[in-house]
């Protein structure tokens, strides 16, 4: 008989009792943790039998499900779909408006050419900088909301994008959201993984042609003049297929004339969203892989680092180009990608594999993708 982890023996009526849970889970005991609720008992069925079974039953009941061991068997936690989003998000709110403000910074300063000392003494010329601001944001929320709507439309908790922000060159380090409880199946964990990218690079598109459609921007006399060190983004393949398309030029002889610095935002664009689909991990890429082919996801995660590395080493030695930016930003990728590789991908509950569609889906996403990428994204250069 089901009972309070008080021992009264009183039944708990509110606590959901889906079909499945009385026929493949043996119910001792139910115990509430604030809004979690507990069953402790026995598995009729092995553990990831369990989950595939329980898994649909309790989201439509307004409940995600995990398993943990206990010393007296096993234990089902149900959580309300709602546990930890209620009230105003306010990391999210202060960390979008903090985003904001530094890339409006950047992109004054670093892109628009706003004196310092102007800067200073009227804060509001910021304001000059909007549309770097609007196309940076607007690339990067894109993408995370692709993976919010697709979380809620499937009914898995996510949470509103965090946007993190930074300093040059861009203002910001991207953006996250966090998923909790376990993926249902492949085909979700696709359908989520998959819409970020999808809808990033849709997004990455449009503002990098309202970018190139843009007049350039004009260089201050005395940084035209200068014959130092500068920073160069070299284009992704994507980028020049776009120009071409539109018939606008990336750069101009002129060195008194800059690309609009809404053409950064769809750079920013390319570059983070081939960054996310390196299939590896939690990454987008990641999530993808291992709802197209399975457990074998985990073979091609361990190859992602040492790929990483090669390009590193490469670049160092076989190119010549000593410890540079784009070598030091390989060698710490795949560092990174180490590390989430060793903490693993997801696992969804139910194994059933892809239709052709979304296998087709996503071999086209990686293609888009595989245009993003450059093996010298950045470089510092001496005229």
């Amino acid at each position: 008989m089901a009972r309070r982890a008080d021992g009264t023996g009183s039944k708990t009526p509110d606590a959901p009792h889906p079909d499945p849970l009385g026929t493949f889970f043996r119910v001792d005991e139910v115990r509430r943790d604030d809004d979690r609720i507990r069953y402790v008992g026995e598995s009729y069925v092995p553990e990831r039998t369990l989950l595939r079974k329980l898994v649909p039953a309790f989201r439509d009941a307004g409940y995600d499900v995990e398993l943990e061991h206990h010393p007296d068997g096993h234990v089902v936690v149900a959580t309300p779909f709602t546990h930890g989003r209620d009230g105003v998000p306010w990391a999210n709110v202060a960390l979008f408006f903090a985003t904001v403000l530094s890339t409006l910074f950047v992109g004054a300063y670093g892109w628009y050419y706003v004196p310092l000392a102007e800067i200073r003494a009227n804060p509001l010329t910021l304001l000059q900088a909007w549309p770097f601001t609007a196309a940076v944001l607007g690339v990067l929320m894109t993408h995370e909301l692709g993976h919010y709507v697709a979380g809620r439309y499937h009914g898995v908790p996510v949470s509103l994008p965090y946007v993190i922000p930074f300093v040059f060159p861009f203002g910001t380090l991207g953006a996250i959201i966090r998923m909790r409880g376990r993926m249902p199946s492949r085909k979700v964990l696709f359908d989520i993984g998959v819409a970020g990218p999808v809808a990033g690079l849709v997004a990455t598109v449009i503002v990098t042609v309202v970018g190139l459609s843009l007049d350039p921007i004009r260089v201050p006399a005395d940084i035209a003049a200068n014959t130092g060190t500068m920073i160069r983004f070299n284009n992704p393949p994507l980028l020049d297929l776009i120009a071409g398309v539109v018939g606008q030029p990336t750069s101009y002889a002129d060195p008194r004339l800059s690309a609009h610095p809404v053409v950064i935002g769809g750079w920013v664009g390319m570059f983070f969203t081939l960054l996310n689909l390196l299939p590896v991990g939690q990454l987008d890429g990641g999530h993808m892989i291992r709802a197209m082919v399975g457990p074998r996801q985990e073979t091609i995660a361990s190859l992602v680092p040492g790929a990483l590395f090669a390009i590193a080493a490469y670049l160092y030695y076989g190119a010549g180009l000593g410890l540079n930016e784009s070598v030091g930003l390989w060698a710490f990728w795949g560092f990174f990608s180490l590390l989430i590789a060793f903490n693993g991908p997801a696992d969804p509950a139910d194994e059933r594999r892809l239709g052709w569609p979304r296998l087709a889906v996503g071999v086209v996403t990686f293609g888009v993708g595989a245009l993003c990428f450059l093996l010298v994204p950045i470089q510092v250069v001496t005229p």
